[in-house]
């Protein structure tokens, strides 16, 4: 949940500063879409996680190693 926390005040900040700048409103625009941001994340990451982890184990799968013939 950290981790979300971090990615999402990052990158909502930078959207932020590059669309509307510095403002006297920056602070609380960026707070309230940092929040948004989480709000979507965490549900997003607890749902479709797994998913995607399943696919990348499919994906990734560790063959059997063969006996070292020496």
């Amino acid at each position: 949940m950290i981790m979300g926390i971090v990615t999402t005040g990052i990158i909502s900040f930078t959207l932020i500063s590059i669309n509307i700048g510095y403002t006297s409103h920056f602070l609380g625009i960026w707070l309230k879409s940092w929040a948004m941001a989480y709000l979507v994340v965490i549900p997003a990451i607890l749902i479709i996680g797994p998913k995607v982890q399943g696919i990348v184990d499919k994906l990734f799968k560790e063959r059997p190693t063969e006996p070292n013939r020496n």
